[in-house]
């Protein structure tokens, strides 16, 4: 019963919401999101340069965050309704909620423009402040433990062994997570498109706790996790990883590369900022990298002249994933054209990955005698077998070169380099 009173009879205040129409909070979690390192949230856009492609998509990290908190309690409550959380204690459970909503505390601007660089995680960030004033106060006022949120958001922190610290940490960061299904809901909301709704209420009723205290669903709810698996390609195909959005994306890390190597910029200076402030930091930038960061800004963006399927197992490929090489690179291919260090860049995202750990709890119906109560979801009955998730992740990723001018001599040159 306690469980049940810290997530639903405390939860007084209300804070609207367009997507999930209220969101509500106790009155010390409230205090917390009102909180200036919780309000600089609400001067990020979630999406970055995305809303020069899709102008809605100027939402917030904040807006975003109390979704995560809102199906992170939706979540828990679908979990303890059935006896699953039994193990878990009134504290953990707080320091869970808390966790959800302060997760992106520690957030870059500009999404996930400087993921490459020689930064500090994002979520090593959030955890030192909330360990630090005033947050840490505000935290322990919900009833939270502030090393504990700190240890459910930062999964590289050693968990020392506690039980509830590994369960929640799987709870937030996992294929059904509360924050995979608040963004695709949020961004796809925002953005116009169809391709990331969810049937959140199907899969809030399917949700279970396997062996091991890993997060599982029933094989009835087997659809829901193809469908977000399904919805997290087609949002990177035509949104994340749009071809406009890569190309501000490169353009902006190809600034701060340039004044990273040449010392006119620290990695700490980028800590702590909102979208103005990362603006007013570049804004003392030489000339190249500021025209660089105003071209984005105001809406100008390079070309793509290239534009291959991203081959690992070149070695042309391959040896790029370094941004030293990779800059060696295009400082060779811009002076070969009598280009600049700032007129190109080359791009290639992140690897991205369909895999889970999710269990599938089986029916009685389709077990036939077999006695595992789960079996992992890449060995259930699934299209998304592990050939086909491979497929998914090698058809989005792409090598792309931007430049300032289209050329298409330098695109066949590149073609050559890259082959």
């Amino acid at each position: 019963m306690e469980l049940f009173r810290v997530l639903s009879s405390e939860m007084t205040e209300p804070v609207r919401d367009p997507l999930w129409g209220s969101i509500l909070l106790s009155p010390a979690l409230e205090r917390l999101a009102s909180s200036p390192p919780f309000a600089k949230l609400g001067r990020i856009k979630q999406l970055g340069p995305a809303y020069l492609v899709y102008p809605g998509a100027t939402h917030t990290r904040r807006a975003h965050s109390l979704g995560v908190f809102h199906m992170a309690r939706r979540m828990a409550s679908a979990l303890a309704s059935r006896g699953e959380l039994e193990f878990c204690s009134i504290e953990g459970l707080r320091s869970y909620l808390v966790a959800a909503l302060c997760h992106d505390l520690g957030h870059f601007p500009y999404a996930h423009s400087l993921k490459e660089l020689p930064l500090a995680e994002h979520e090593a960030l959030a955890a030192r402040e909330l360990r630090e004033k005033p947050l840490n106060r505000l935290v322990q006022e919900t009833g939270a433990d502030p090393e504990a949120v700190a240890a459910i958001i930062d999964t590289k922190a050693d968990s020392g062994g506690n039980r509830e610290i590994a369960f929640f940490r799987g709870l937030l960061s996992g294929v059904l997570d509360p924050d995979k299904l608040d963004y695709l809901n949020r961004d796809a909301f925002f953005c116009g498109v169809p391709y990331g709704l969810q049937d959140s209420e199907f899969v809030l009723r399917r949700l279970a706790v396997g062996p091991g205290d890993r997060l599982a669903i029933e094989e009835r709810g087997l659809m829901s996790v193809e469908g977000l698996l399904f919805s997290k390609y087609l949002m990177y195909r035509s949104v994340y990883w749009h071809r406009g959005v890569r190309s501000a994306t490169a353009m902006i890390k190809k600034a701060v590369l340039i004044a990273l190597e040449r010392g006119s910029l620290k990695s700490e200076a980028l800590y702590g900022l909102d979208d103005e402030g990362f603006y007013a930091t570049l804004r003392g930038l030489p000339s190249e990298c500021l025209g660089l960061a105003r071209d984005v800004f105001e809406g100008r963006t390079f070309s793509c002249v290239l534009d291959l399927p991203f081959d690992e197992s070149k070695e042309s490929h391959r040896s790029i994933l370094d941004l030293e090489a990779r800059m060696r690179i295009e400082d060779d291919l811009a002076r070969g054209f009598g280009l600049g260090p700032a007129d190109l860049a080359v791009d290639i995202p992140e690897g991205v990955s369909f895999e889970t750990d999710l269990l599938v709890l089986r029916d009685a119906s389709t077990a036939r005698g077999d006695t595992r109560p789960a079996l992992p979801f890449a060995e259930s009955p699934t299209v998304f077998s592990p050939p086909v998730v491979q497929g998914f992740a090698r058809s989005l990723r792409r090598l792309r070169l931007f430049a300032r001018e289209g050329s298409e001599r330098l695109g066949k040159t590149a073609l050559e380099l890259f082959r």
